[in-house]
């Protein structure tokens, strides 16, 4: 692996790693589950996915810490 490849992948890894816990790929990963597993059933909007999962966290707070 050369240095500039090297310096570019230390640069992305925070901005992955944060997109990771914000959960920048949930949706994705929500519909590929949906087609895998549920092929039958309607695809939300992503608008409609993160209302969804938003309401359900502050119904269901589980172990935040806010």
């Amino acid at each position: 692996m050369n240095a500039l490849a090297t310096i570019a992948r230390w640069i992305t890894a925070p901005v992955r790693y944060w997109g990771e816990v914000l959960g920048e790929k949930d949706y994705e990963k929500y519909v590929a589950h949906l087609k895998r597993h549920h092929p039958g059933c309607p695809i939300p909007t992503e608008r409609e996915y993160w209302h969804r999962r938003w309401a359900d966290q502050e119904a269901n707070p589980g172990s935040r810490c806010c």
